[in-house]
């Protein structure tokens, strides 16, 4: 109870640590059973609340994600149901957004390949890339024109 005390955890972690401390196959099916039936372990719950958390404190791309997830043994289905979900309320557009704008609060002044750079590292998608390339190549022509 210790181990889920401190967070959420996903069926796998759960199943991992357990099968670390030596239990039995069975034994592990059967606390994982139980858990889930006192709603204690719901990988779609964490799923959801995972990338709610991490689109607020470090935004990343819908791939990241989908990466980071599937890390933490969420399954590949229950993943793709989450982020599709999550990007029908939010676009991945203001997502990059978010994390230049994290970026430059730090003092970091962002070339247009170092722009595409980090935002390809962060998991956005080529198309999101290059609309954010284009909004900051208007950007910086209407400073040069003032």
């Amino acid at each position: 109870m210790r181990f889920l005390a401190r967070r959420d955890r996903t069926v796998a972690q759960v199943e991992r640590f357990l099968a670390s401390k030596g239990a039995s196959p069975v034994q592990v099916r059967q606390t994982v059973r139980r858990l889930s039936d006192l709603s204690y372990l719901n990988d779609h719950t964490y799923a959801q609340r995972w990338v709610a958390n991490r689109l607020i404190t470090r935004p990343r791309g819908r791939e990241r994600l989908k990466a980071e997830l599937q890390a933490k043994g969420i399954p590949d289905a229950l993943s793709d149901r989450v982020l599709t979900e999550t990007f029908r309320e939010v676009d991945e557009e203001t997502v990059a957004h978010r994390a230049l704008q994290i970026a430059q609060r730090s003092g970091r002044r962002l070339t247009l390949s170092q722009t595409a750079h980090f935002l390809r590292r962060r998991g956005f998608s080529e198309e999101t890339i290059d609309r954010m390339i284009e909004k900051q190549c208007i950007h910086e022509e209407t400073v040069y024109e003032e």
